[in-house]
């Protein structure tokens, strides 16, 4: 069998949610989060249609490679630093940047002999507890950094809001406040807002907003969609049909025979499975569509099937094309049946599947 499972990336609505982004930023600097492949995305396409963005953020020093080899010379930003001292030197040729979050970091760069001075960037842990400085050390870690030769002077202070898109939660406003009060009077830009503080809270937008998944189109809130937000989706993920079959009344279907037919009726068959991505933990009655109308998928799913109810699709036939997520079906919809975030979704699509963009 071969495999036609596609996920057609829209390079339009990557630029378009850009330009949301900014319009909704009012004035603070962009830094499009390409990590993890663009969120599934595709590194060097997303940051090719991204490029307007001031900086990228990425988790990897190969990562700022790839993009650098791409041509491109924004400001790029290694969101969790150095691992090693010899990171710095990488670092250093690659003209990256690096966020410094901890005192083995800390001891690195006090360690090293001359070199040119590493653009850095300070984080504080207000309350996410993950990674970050205790915020009463700001002034004092400052200094120390400040007063390095190796160290470019320009340092940026940031934190990271652990939820921020619980919109009626205190905990932001908390943050953002201890934030303010331990850098104040302290020289530097600063970055508060992932892609759910930009929406939810604008005492926190600072010099910089750090966008991942509105760039992309996925929601960053229980509930809503990407759309709800004024984003679009910037990924189709489709298959075809195989096979379709008659199965009687009282025939159970899959793995496990989980799923029992209550009428005659007739099942699909689309070429995906978990090994190409889609969430084995989706469940009976996760929708999809079937050229235009709509199907659900039953029983377990497979490493490379799907089955489908297809009662609500009397025309389907094979080789019909099926949408697993895309615009007309959105990622968010298909994770709360999976029990998992789009984000998930998308950057769990995996190497056998086919690349393609608009």
């Amino acid at each position: 069998m071969s495999r036609s499972a596609t996920a057609t990336i829209h390079l339009d609505a990557l630029r378009n949610n850009l330009a949301r982004v900014r319009a909704l930023a009012e004035g603070a600097k962009v830094m499009a989060v390409v990590k993890a492949d663009a969120y599934g995305h595709g590194l060097e396409r997303c940051a090719r249609a991204l490029s307007g963005a001031d900086a990228f953020g990425v988790a990897s020093i190969a990562d700022g490679l790839r993009l650098r080899a791409a041509g491109h010379r924004q400001r790029i930003v290694v969101l969790s630093g150095p691992d090693a001292a010899s990171d710095l030197a990488e670092m250093r040729r690659l003209q990256l940047e690096a966020v410094i979050h901890h005192e083995s970091q800390l001891a690195m760069l006090e360690a090293e002999h001359g070199g040119d001075p590493l653009k850095v960037w300070l984080k504080l842990d207000t309350g996410m507890h993950r990674l970050g400085f205790p915020p009463e050390r700001a002034r004092e870690l400052h200094a120390r950094l400040a007063a390095l030769p190796a160290v470019d002077k320009a340092i940026v202070l940031m934190t990271h809001f652990a939820s921020s898109d619980e919109f009626e939660d205190d905990l932001t406003a908390r943050q953002t406040q201890g934030f303010l009060d331990a850098t104040k009077d302290l020289p530097g830009e600063r970055a508060l807002s992932n892609s759910a503080g930009l929406l939810g809270w604008p005492q926190a937008r600072g010099n910089w907003v750090r966008v991942g998944g509105l760039l992309y189109g996925l929601s960053v809130a229980e509930g809503k969609t990407g759309a709800d937000f004024g984003f679009a989706p910037a990924m189709t993920l489709t298959t075809r049909l195989v096979a379709i079959n008659r199965i009687a009344r009282g025939e159970r279907v899959g793995y496990g025979a989980t799923y029992e037919c209550p009428e005659n009726m007739r099942i699909g068959v689309a070429a995906i499975g978990y090994g190409d991505g889609y969430p084995r933990s989706a469940k009976s009655g996760t929708p999809v569509l079937v050229g235009d109308a709509p199907a659900t998928v039953i029983g377990r799913v497979s490493m490379d099937l799907l089955t489908l109810d297809l009662r609500n699709a009397p025309d389907a036939k094979v080789g019909d094309v099926v949408t697993l997520w895309g615009p007309q079906l959105p990622a968010e919809t298909v994770a709360d049946h999976a029990g998992t975030i789009s984000y998930e979704l998308t950057c769990g699509v995996t190497r056998r599947v086919l690349f393609a963009e608009t």
